[in-house]
């Protein structure tokens, strides 16, 4: 075996290598950016090489960089992750006539399948199904638009080298791909170094569904079952589970076959992917497959036992696989979470910064249930505008699809960070939605269930009993430190709008809330003043909600509902009524910027005249560009920021007359 590999990836993924290298007696090196210096990677692993800048292009995207550090280091191998190099047929080769070890498969696997392109022409050969579009490169925007029209609306526009949902636009009008087309090409090359593009019919309401494969260097071939990712944002996998509730048994035996047939047909020697569009008759059509380690590659690990990276390090170091297609099964269900560092009340957009606070829920069993998170960073550690902007990737795994929903919704209740804007919420909510629970799933899922943007969901009744009685419970032990005598057992809370007379009784770390129509009863497992989430027992139910103190009350959050909870006196109550409600500021005549990130185009100058829908500027950030257009028409008065400028959220980019 290897006495010592190279990761030549950062975050978490290094990390989650880096935990089965120890395991298996491995001695690790991680190479790191300026940006990843001081990284949780290069602390845990036993060596660290500087290769560059922060920009991918500089660091974890030259070869040459991640070859010297191997020579530095004496590494006999080294495993890609994912994204940055992983599916790079060249960099295999270079490695293999370095006498280096490519933890992947061989550099023909990866040229006849990891290209979208060749894959497509490859599959169309061996009698796969596939779906309709133009599988030849493009050369311009005007080629687009041809090709485009040719298939006919709606179209996909995709980097022939892309992965991870970057460098993928739908396109529903010929202006569409005027503007995305470009935009796919920049996006396409500061993620991945190739610009290739091809274009592909896009199917409407489709479920995606993907088969693990693994193989070896002796011909041996089996499948880890299927990974259902319909769940997705802007083509980006935002939730997937392990079984999908779509198949049956002769389905999944179907697709599994198929996925090992194309593999086999190219001698795949490593893990990969299998990706296919479903319908919801349960018919299926090759998509494209992934020539490496998948992102949420945990929930099957958790259905299987199977250790992954484990098995592409014994395969690359030439083992054969230890067990055969019937010695695997599928045990319970997964489910995953992805934590980005994404506003999801702005739109999902990139938001960069320190954490402040990170605190994630406990890991290994959780009574009949196991929780897992998978990160790269630790409190105080900060998010970059470089990469991609995921935190951690949350999972859970139950005996029933029902069990597993369960724990991730218990577990993202106990999930804190501040510091940055993140997605937990919007992961909770999804949880908690009849149609996410009963399985009826498509890749249009969050543009159906949140046509209008993701603000929240309303209180149940159980949450705004719960919020009361915890702003309640707060309250008294503030008020008791600070002055004892003013404690009574008569107040009135505004949850939201809503207020409500209530008597209180409390003993010993016990509440009970008297609201007239009902008492409840909150039992403190952890709270202190100052400490940002209380823990507690609710009607008999565990749970966790975050807390800050607001200019009136506190802000409390449970999953994906937010209120602002006062407790005041019946006098106090009577005269808050009186208070006039607060205007909001008018950026009627500005446009702001909707994320940090980097000014790529100012298309606007002072004086200019400009119509509804015209660009403004272009912003980028994690890799990702964000178009932004007039919403009126009007003449600009002022642009306070340059191409290349670096601006903060909110920041005022252009002002309109």
């Amino acid at each position: 075996m290897f006495s010592k590999i190279l990761i030549a990836n950062r975050g978490e993924i290094a990390v989650r290598i880096i935990k089965t290298a120890r395991k298996m007696g491995i001695k690790t090196v991680v190479v790191y950016s300026e940006a990843d210096a001081d990284s949780m990677a290069v602390e845990m692993a036993d060596e660290a090489v500087f290769i560059g800048g922060a920009p991918a292009s500089e660091s974890y995207l030259v070869a040459d960089k991640i070859v010297d550090a191997v020579r530095q280091t004496g590494a006999q191998a080294v495993h890609p992750g994912f994204g940055f190099l992983s599916e790079n047929a060249s960099f295999a080769r270079r490695l293999a006539a370095e006498g280096i070890v490519f933890i992947g498969p061989n550099p023909k696997a990866i040229e006849a399948m990891g290209d979208k392109i060749e894959s497509k022409k490859f599959a169309g050969k061996a009698g796969v199904s596939t779906v309709p579009g133009h599988v030849g490169e493009i050369s311009d925007t005007r080629h687009a638009i041809q090709i485009a029209e040719e298939i006919g609306y709606p179209v996909m526009i995709k980097a022939s080298a892309g992965g991870g949902g970057k460098g993928i636009r739908v396109a529903w009008s010929r202006k569409d791909v005027e503007e995305g087309f470009p935009a796919v090409r920049a996006e396409a090359k500061a993620s991945f170094g190739d610009d290739r593009i091809f274009i592909e019919k896009f199917i409407e309401s489709p479920r995606h569904v993907e088969i693990q494969v693994l193989g070896d260097k002796h011909g041996n071939v089996v499948h880890l079952f299927e990974r259902e990712c319909s769940i997705q944002r802007r083509n980006q996998k935002v939730i997937e589970e392990a079984p999908s509730p779509l198949l049956d048994e002769k389905t999944r035996r179907a697709m599994g076959e198929q996925a090992v047939a194309l593999a086999k047909a190219v001698n795949y020697d490593s893990a990969g992917t299998v990706e296919f569009v479903a319908g919801q008759d349960k018919s299926f059509f090759f998509l494209e497959m992934n020539t490496r380690l998948q992102v949420e590659h945990p929930v099957t690990e958790l259905i299987t036992g199977v250790d992954l990276v484990e098995q592409m390090i014994r395969v690359a170091y030439g083992e054969k696989l230890p067990f055969a297609q019937k010695d695997l099964k599928i045990n319970g269900w997964a489910m995953e979470s992805r934590i980005y560092a994404e506003d999801p009340y702005r739109g999902f957009l990139p938001s960069i910064g320190r954490l402040v606070r990170y605190a994630p829920p406990p890991e290994g069993e959780i009574g009949p249930t196991i929780t897992r998170n998978d990160a790269g960073v630790r409190e105080g550690d900060e998010i970059s505008m470089f990469y991609d902007p995921m935190i951690s990737k949350l999972s859970t795994w139950g005996k029933t699809r029902e069990a597993a929903i369960d724990a991730m919704g218990r577990a993202l209740e106990d999930f804190h960070i501040e510091g940055l804007g993140q997605n937990i919420p919007f992961l909770a909510a999804v949880m908690d939605q009849k149609r996410f629970r009963s399985g009826k799933l498509s890749t249009n899922y969050i543009k159906d269930e949140f046509p209008e943007g993701f603000q929240g969901l309303p209180p149940t009744d159980f949450q705004r009993d719960l919020m009361s009685a915890v702003a309640l419970s707060m309250h008294r032990t503030l008020t008791r430190r600070a002055a004892p005598n003013l404690l009574r057992d008569d107040w009135i809370v505004i949850a939201g709008h809503q207020s409500r007379p209530v008597k209180v009784a409390a003993d010993n770390g016990t509440l009970i809330a008297d609201f007239g129509t009902r008492k409840v009863k909150l039992e403190t497992i952890d709270w202190r003043p100052g400490s940002s989430q209380f823990r507690g027992k609710f009607a008999g139910r565990e749970f966790t909600v975050t807390v800050k103190p607001a200019a009136e009350g506190f802000v409390i959050r449970h999953r994906a509902t937010t209120l602002n909870v006062l407790v005041l006196s019946p006098r106090s109550a009577e005269l808050h009524e009186k208070l006039p409600p607060k205007k909001a500021a008018d950026t009627s005549k500005m446009v702001l910027s909707p994320m940090p990130g980097l000014v790529v185009s100012i298309d606007v100058a002072q004086g200019q005249d400009v119509k509804t829908g015209e660009i403004v500027a272009v912003l980028e950030a994690m890799k990702m560009q964000n178009i932004l257009r007039a919403e009126r028409d009007g003449t600009i008065k002022a642009v306070n920021v340059k191409s290349g400028d670096s601006v903060a959220a909110d920041e005022v980019l252009v002002e309109f007359a």
